[in-house]
């Protein structure tokens, strides 16, 4: 799940969201009603294209049509995610130990993007967040990047000293 969108702009994306040429991205349309372009990796290209030559069920526009034609609901989309999860469990043991939801998917692209060494406004801007707060969350949970920061700095030259402060420092302190 390359692009990080949420589970409600993957089941209203039309056909017509995808552009596969040059500058390969999907556009959606998120919270608030926000319409946000992202960009696509050549293997998810190539997936979609391929998911594209199959036969367009029904009349619906919908790029992830259900069995009728209409729209995947939200429901549906949690049903093949753990389908493919137990399948997935059988050829990866960790995996029996975590709760995979669409919205972790979500989560472990941002942390994928953060991981690259992305700008944490852009990851921002990628899953359509309100503000780089939402997104700082994410710094919060990768500790390698806290481990990097940590080795940049540099201990104190010079001996380490308590504090002793003067007599009219903690007379002033006492004056208050």
């Amino acid at each position: 799940m390359q692009t990080g969108l949420r589970l409600s702009e993957i089941t209203g994306l039309d056909r017509q969201a995808l552009v596969l040429g040059t500058g390969a991205h999907v556009q959606c349309t998120g919270k608030g009603r926000k319409t946000r372009c992202t960009p696509l990796t050549k293997q998810t290209v190539s997936v979609l294209k391929a998911w594209l030559n199959e036969p367009v069920r029904g009349t619906t526009s919908a790029l992830f049509p259900n069995v009728h034609g209409g729209r995947l609901s939200s429901d549906a989309v949690q049903s093949l995610l753990s389908q493919n999860v137990a399948i997935a469990r059988r050829r990866c043991p960790t995996l029996k130990e975590k709760r995979v939801t669409f919205h972790s998917l979500r989560h472990s692209s941002a942390m994928e993007l953060l991981t690259a060494g992305v700008d944490i406004s852009v990851i921002a801007l990628w899953l359509g967040h309100e503000s780089v707060e939402t997104t700082q969350v994410y710094l919060h949970a990768h500790l390698a990047l806290k481990e990097a920061a940590l080795a940049k700095t540099r201990p104190l030259a010079g001996k380490q000293a308590r504090f002793r402060p003067s007599d009219n420092l903690l007379d002033f302190l006492n004056g208050l």
